[in-house]
């Protein structure tokens, strides 16, 4: 065992009633042909060893003895979770899971599944035994928001749907057992590290320094499928609150504003997506915000607590502050649909630092349609980190 020394906001939002989401297949065979769709690079494709394609079940994990070992709050919490967990591990998973902290490591990551896209780095959470799983779980649970389906909720709803992925399509590679977790740089009381979690339709990239949260972004989320889904003994629905708060806000503009939000561009995906950490537009375009009236504000800001709620509550505030201290300088632009339904639909808020994307994709894996949503910081992505 290696010894290391150790150095909510609940998303509120005002919500307007919306049709019924989209039906769930239970079954399909994978589209080919998609050229949005890496399966054609990977059909037959055999994946490394550590990929194990097993139901971890996250949410019958018991995080007891990390409890017991951890009953600070905060930051201390989180830095005794991280010790207790690198304490637990092999010489290899420690090699694996503790890393100098780099800017490029911390862009590895992706919204694609194991068999899309390879780079990410750490232990996979199928190479650790249910104690450490216990306080891997801890730990996300003590950065993450506490909201339903936000925060810790969604990442797991998120692992219950790559389970649900694997049970109906039977593809190597999706399951709860292939997302990967990584400390870059050694987490402390002094200095920058981060926590990077992700695997298919899920990026975490929480950036500390000296003790404090100082960025959330990148920050990815996806669902296929789309809607409520019944799996590992819970219903899972990690989307469909951001997917009706920026619904909610669209549908507040009247016919001359919607005309104004509109892009002039169509969109099939997301534009700043995963190694496209530079991809913003050099202009602002659509309705500038400062021209909303009071309530249609806040229906922006509900939309925007449901990515921002995903941190825990104290950064979660802070980020907020920022975001709607600049929001009469931000611009809400939609394409393809405004109502968000639809392949192609698009939404995005765009300001001097928050960049909001969503956007509604053809299914992959089952018919239908499903979301890709990011959330970045223009001048604070990586914690600022640019090399």
């Amino acid at each position: 065992m290696r010894h290391v020394s150790r150095s909510n906001l609940l998303a509120a939002s005002i919500i307007a009633c919306v049709p019924v989401l989209p039906a769930l297949a239970q079954q399909s065979a994978p589209p080919e042909g998609d050229p949005g769709n890496p399966r054609g690079q990977r059909g037959g494709m055999s994946l490394p060893d550590k990929y194990l394609n097993e139901n971890i079940h996250m949410g019958d994990i018991s995080t007891e003895a990390a409890d017991a070992a951890c009953d600070q709050e905060g930051y201390d919490r989180l830095l005794c979770l991280a010790d207790g967990l690198k304490n637990s591990l092999s010489d290899e998973l420690f090699a694996e899971l503790q890393r100098d902290y780099s800017v490029e490591e911390a862009k590895l990551w992706s919204n694609f599944p194991p068999m899309g896209f390879s780079g990410r780095v750490g232990p996979t959470l199928g190479a650790f035994d249910a104690a450490q799983l216990g306080y891997v779980k801890a730990l996300l649970q003590t950065a993450m928001g506490q909201a339903a389906h936000e925060g810790y909720d969604e990442l797991e709803e998120l692992l219950n749907l790559d389970d649900y992925l694997i049970q109906e399509t039977g593809e190597t590679g999706f399951s709860s057992s292939n997302f990967q977790v990584a400390f870059l740089g050694t987490p402390s009381e002094t200095g920058t590290w981060e926590l990077q979690y992700g695997g298919h339709h899920t990026a975490v990239s929480n950036t500390y320094v000296d003790g404090v949260l100082v960025s959330a972004t990148p920050s990815f989320r996806g669902a296929e499928p789309f809607g409520t889904v019944e799996m590992n003994g819970r219903e899972n629905d990690p989307m469909t609150q951001e997917w009706e708060a920026l619904r909610a806000m669209l549908a507040a503009l009247d016919t001359e504003q919607l005309a104004q939000a509109k892009l002039a561009q169509t969109y099939s995906d997301v534009v700043a997506g995963p190694q496209k950490d530079d991809n913003f537009p050099t202009e602002k375009e659509g309705l500038p915000i400062a021209q909303l009236t009071a309530g249609q504000k806040a229906l922006v800001l509900a939309a925007v607590e449901t990515y921002v709620g995903d941190v825990a509550a104290d950064p979660a505030d802070r980020i907020m502050k920022i975001y709607e201290d600049q929001l009469d300088e931000t611009f809400i632009g939609w394409s393809g649909a405004s109502d968000l339904n639809g392949s192609g639909a698009y939404v995005r808020l765009d300001g001097p630092q928050l960049w909001l994307e969503f956007s509604m994709q053809p299914g992959r894996s089952l018919p239908g349609i499903h979301p890709h949503s990011i959330w970045r910081d223009r001048e604070n992505d990586y914690a600022g980190n640019l090399d």
